[in-house]
């Protein structure tokens, strides 16, 4: 957040600066970051866990995780997957069938062509 003072009026000023006064307050009432982390870790240990079971592998977070949203149908791997239809004239030119067509089948269907003929058998 960048703000011009040059641009404040006198009123704007006064405001910005009873803000920060009291944004300084509530910082200078929270205990040091390092004092909360050992006693987290305390805890933590105490408690038989371990931070990575708390919050996933290695240290732990600077801020709390989101929860996972609900699945809503069967989970995508977002992996590779395998070619559906070639290119006659070139078999290097592959297409899986997902996202938009490939330059070289839209000319051939625009020749008249069905996409069923490209089909890797």
């Amino acid at each position: 957040m960048s703000i011009d003072i040059n641009t404040l009026s006198a009123k704007e000023l006064e405001s910005l600066i009873s803000q920060a006064k009291k944004r300084k307050t509530v910082l200078n009432k929270r205990k040091p970051l390092a004092t909360v982390r050992t006693r987290l870790m305390r805890l933590i240990k105490a408690e038989g866990y371990t931070v990575a079971e708390l919050f996933g592998t290695g240290a732990a977070p600077a801020r709390a995780a989101k929860a996972p949203k609900a699945a809503k149908g069967p989970r995508k791997s977002g992996g590779k997957v395998a070619p559906k239809y070639r290119n006659p004239d070139n078999p290097a030119e592959t297409w899986t069938g997902r996202g938009k067509q490939p330059r070289w089948m839209a000319a051939l269907t625009a020749q008249g062509r069905k996409v069923e003929d490209f089909l890797i058998k």
